[in-house]
């Protein structure tokens, strides 16, 4: 099995564990393994006008729906989560793909391991 391949069957797995929560949250969610290799709720697509789950997971640059001031903050929580095992609370514009409207929100974004691996886990709450 190639590291695709790998990638591809760690995030059905964790997908799958985190199945009640992605459905039942009130939430906007989304796991992240790297760019290629995501999941979210439909909370998360219908905030971020996309289809779909499956429509936003396709992506290449998930990073480019946020305001492009607030990138880095997203970057600065993601390194924090990814490498220091560090859960991060910050404040982030967010567009919807479909309006083009902007979104105020908090993001939570924390470390989670599943398999040997490092993911992180984005809770999203409008302001």
């Amino acid at each position: 099995m190639n590291e695709h391949e790998h990638h591809e069957n760690l995030i059905k797995e964790i997908s799958e564990e985190m199945k009640p929560v992605l459905e039942k949250s009130a939430q906007a969610i989304y796991l992240y393994l790297d760019d290629n290799h995501k999941v979210c709720n439909k909370k998360f697509s219908d905030l971020f006008g996309y289809k779909s789950p499956k429509e936003w997971a396709d992506t290449d640059a998930p990073l480019t729906d946020v305001v492009e001031e607030d990138q880095q903050k997203v970057i600065d929580a993601y390194m924090n989560a990814s490498e220091k095992m560090i859960a991060s609370l910050v404040e982030v514009r967010v567009k919807n793909v479909k309006t083009a409207k902007i979104i105020k929100t908090s993001m939570i974004i924390a470390p989670i391991g599943h398999a040997g691996h490092i993911l992180t886990a984005h809770f999203f709450n409008k302001i």
